[in-house]
């Protein structure tokens, strides 16, 4: 099966490519960096259609940040997620790629709206002020992809993961995850010797994590039956803990003795946005597999491996 991967440098795209290599070695994955495709690019990524055959495209790339980055410009958010998602999501459909994956975002849900969120509460409620162009940008492709899949021969997916985390982490960087960032931040706290981490508005904010691994093998395992994947499909955990209780998880799997102080005067976003992942569940056997304090001592060591190198 030949797949087109965006986003192989993410997060996403590296667990990927690092799990198939090792389980599934029948893939091959074409996954080219944004030096050699530019997805915002139409006629750059037309051309790379009309010179590459495809079983399959699973498409993750996006400009991606946390909620700083994405108030300082939300413009940047929203249009160069559009076109990104335009041209490769069309760009596939023209080319004739009878199945497509996208990777959506639990933050695609109304903001502070019933608890668990089910597939069919997107844009059932306003969405999250401090990130609506990103979510918009994934709303808006979800759809795409739903139209596509009433044509003939087409099944283009939307998987919405959870918040996730992993050892492939932009750790440090604005394009990190929370659980990265707060491994950053209170491994290089304890490396320094400070006592005090700051944490943005008062750490009550719940989030539900998963390790990406657990995502990736699911993707992997179900390749051969996204046909048979509702228009838009829910991966979570299961449960969800504060901003405060990650934290506390990581200073603790970390060794760190120090204390945290909370801004209140910074955003947190959306309070809560657990999700139910009863149809992958019951209908696709999904379940995770890695416990998150197993998760979360990966994830530290790897970042201070990264730090030695």
């Amino acid at each position: 099966m030949r797949i087109f991967l965006t986003g192989g440098n993410g997060m996403v795209g590296r667990a990927l490519i690092r799990i198939a290599r090792r389980n599934f070695p029948d893939l091959k994955i074409i996954a080219p960096t944004r030096h050699e495709l530019n997805l915002t690019d139409p006629n750059a990524v037309r051309q790379f259609y009309t010179a590459n055959t495809f079983d399959i495209v699973i498409h993750g790339a996006a400009k991606v940040g946390g909620i700083a980055a994405n108030i300082a410009a939300p413009i940047d958010f929203l249009v160069q997620n559009l076109r990104i998602n335009d041209n490769v999501i069309m760009g596939a459909h023209d080319a004739g790629v009878s199945n497509l994956l996208f990777l959506g975002s639990s933050c695609m849900y109304p903001k502070d709206y019933r608890q668990p969120l089910v597939e069919s509460d997107l844009l059932a409620a306003p969405l999250e002020p401090t990130n609506e162009g990103y979510a918009l940008s994934k709303i808006t492709a979800a759809k795409l992809c739903e139209y596509i899949s009433g044509e003939p021969n087409r099944a283009y997916r939307t998987i919405v993961p959870c918040n996730l985390f992993g050892t492939d982490d932009h750790f440090g960087s604005d394009a990190s995850h929370l659980i990265a960032a707060i491994v950053t931040k209170v491994v290089d706290a304890q490396a320094s010797n400070t006592s005090e981490i700051s944490i943005w508005g008062s750490g009550k904010a719940r989030r539900e994590f998963l390790f990406v691994d657990d995502l990736v093998t699911f993707i992997l395992n179900n390749l051969k039956q996204i046909n048979d994947f509702p228009s838009t499909l829910n991966l979570g955990y299961g449960t969800d803990q504060s901003v405060d209780d990650y934290y506390r998880a990581v200073a603790q799997a970390a060794g760190y003795t120090g204390i945290f102080a909370y801004d209140t005067t910074k955003p947190e976003g959306m309070m809560q946005k657990l999700m139910n992942s009863s149809i992958a569940q019951d209908q696709f056997g999904w379940s995770p597999a890695t416990p998150l304090n197993d998760a979360i001592t990966l994830v530290i060591a790897a970042y201070r491996n990264q730090k030695l190198a």
